[in-house]
């Protein structure tokens, strides 16, 4: 059952990475259109942080995506990567609970 534990932690870092994914999204939308403006401290930091925590992961598929102009597909990926990836974890879980159970 160990290892029903570790699959269940890895889909709660995986859930975890997706809101952050989700904020940062929301955020740039606000500061794009106004709604709010990076004057605000908390804000600035706020925004400054998430990229700070999302970067490390846009970088290497904005290598290999191509040049779309001001259109930033990174954040996308990353969230079917996530998905991919809670897929493959919720199955291995049942394999986990299924060989347990015989």
């Amino acid at each position: 059952m160990f290892a029903l534990t570790l699959i269940q932690i890895l889909q709660v870092l995986l859930d975890v990475v997706w809101w952050i994914i989700f904020v940062q999204f929301i955020l740039s939308l606000l500061i794009a259109f106004n709604v709010i403006n990076t004057s605000n401290n908390f804000i600035r930091s706020l925004y400054q942080g998430l990229d700070r925590l999302t970067e490390p992961m846009y970088r290497p598929i904005r290598r290999l995506l191509p040049n779309t102009g001001g259109i930033d597909f990174s954040p996308m990926v990353v969230l079917i990567l996530i998905a991919i990836g809670d897929i493959i974890l919720r199955n291995l879980a049942i394999g986990v609970v299924s060989s347990a159970t015989v």
